[in-house]
């Protein structure tokens, strides 16, 4: 390696570490999301769908009308599986 080279990576890696860390998110509270499905087509019917944190952060636990619906899933999958049911 280049001795031009070495010397702009050595100086990358100096600022890397003499650097601020950075913030990490706070801690997220249980329950994330609500999602609340309103259907006038044969009288109301209401639906709750529940999504509660996960260890991952992109994911939820999706609960149902109080019955868990999916374990761990992404908040696109939800929108696109809700879309799917109440364009039927």
């Amino acid at each position: 390696m280049s001795r031009k080279l070495r010397a702009m990576r050595d100086a990358r890696e100096r600022r890397r570490l003499e650097g601020v860390e950075p913030r990490y998110p706070r801690e997220l509270p249980a329950l994330r999301r609500t999602l609340i499905i309103i259907d006038y087509d044969f009288g109301r019917v209401e639906h709750r769908i529940d999504l509660y944190r996960t260890p991952r952060i992109d994911c939820y636990r999706a609960v149902a009308d109080g019955v868990e619906w999916k374990r761990r899933v992404g908040w696109s999958k939800v929108l696109l599986d809700t879309s799917a049911v109440v364009a039927k």
